[in-house]
């Protein structure tokens, strides 16, 4: 009997299918991301006790890998985490999982947890560190949408956690603040926040670094703030185009009488503010100078800026 190709069910691959919503590694194996697990005991969950770090892929290449590593293995030793993994198996642990889920543009975290410590003690010396990575779709801190008619940003009056507590360089789940700050943007119609720190001074948001711009000169927090590496490519971007870029302490009132502001995230690039609380900005529109570096940031994407391809096999 011969079958019309009309008729013929098409093909699919149950591996690429399996992975289609993300892939993740975890205890040393590799699980669809529905199926990843951990313990409930483990201090990463009960305790916050853990670090992270955010990658993106665009378009089949991971951007600035190398970079994200580099703070990811930082972090590690200040908290005194051992991922029981050199560089290069993370390295590939992260290119394995995106390689599975066939996801050109995604969002890949690397984790590394406490664990948990032997039955009835609670010596945190006694813990077996977990390592896991899972890469899943592209995720947007403010979508598309959004930041064609720019975003609009609340200025909490949460106080992030102070820097003499947990170390703002470490990026961390310390986030109770952060889902405050965040709420009260939510209730007020407005779309994120950035919170204060201890001082009074502008400091981050759940995810981004701010930025604020007088007279085409760029302003962003240098204290109590994890040290973004969007904020390093938005530095690099300033200085090709002329800008002046500088880390200093801005108030709250400072940044709202700012010309623009603009966020920056692994989640999204380079993103608009058109309103800071009751104040619209540029018209209620991405103002001048952050049109230029965020078309500038995705042009050089294309182009292979710190790119590393993944390689899809």
């Amino acid at each position: 009997m011969v079958i019309s190709a009309a008729v013929m069910p098409p093909f699919e691959n149950p591996q690429a299918s399996k992975f289609s919503d993300g892939a993740a590694y975890i205890d040393g194996d590799y699980v669809p991301i529905g199926d990843a697990k951990m313990s409930i005991l483990d201090w990463g969950f009960t305790r916050s006790d853990v670090t992270y770090d955010v990658v993106h892929v665009w378009k089949g290449s991971f951007f600035r890998l190398e970079d994200h590593l580099d703070r990811f293995q930082r972090s590690c030793e200040k908290l005194r985490l051992d991922t029981r993994h050199n560089r290069d198996q993370m390295r590939e642990a992260l290119m394995q999982c995106v390689r599975l889920s066939q996801l050109q543009d995604a969002y890949v975290d690397i984790v590394c947890t406490r664990g948990k410590p032997l039955p009835g003690s609670r010596d945190l010396r006694t813990c077996l560190n977990n390592f896991m990575a899972y890469a899943v779709p592209f995720v947007w801190v403010l979508s598309p949408e959004v930041q064609a008619r720019g975003g609009h940003l609340h200025i909490s009056d949460v106080p992030r956690i102070p820097a003499s507590s947990v170390d703002p360089t470490v990026k961390n789940f310390h986030w109770g603040d952060l889902t405050q700050g965040l709420f009260q943007a939510l209730d007020g119609g407005a779309d994120t926040a950035v919170l204060v720190d201890a001082d009074g001074f502008v400091s981050e948001g759940p995810g981004f670094n701010v930025f604020c711009v007088f007279d085409g000169n760029i302003l962003s927090p240098g204290d109590t703030v994890l040290e973004g590496i969007t904020r390093a490519s938005v530095r690099e971007l300033a200085e090709e185009l002329g800008y002046s870029f500088e880390l200093a302490r801005v108030t709250p009132e400072t940044f709202r009488d700012a010309d623009e502001v603009f966020l920056s995230s692994t989640a999204g690039g380079v993103m608009p503010i058109s309103r800071v609380d009751e104040r619209i900005l540029s018209n209620g529109a991405p103002g001048p100078v952050t049109t230029k570096l965020r078309e500038r940031y995705w042009a050089k994407h294309e182009q292979g800026w710190h790119a590393t391809p993944v390689d899809y096999g």
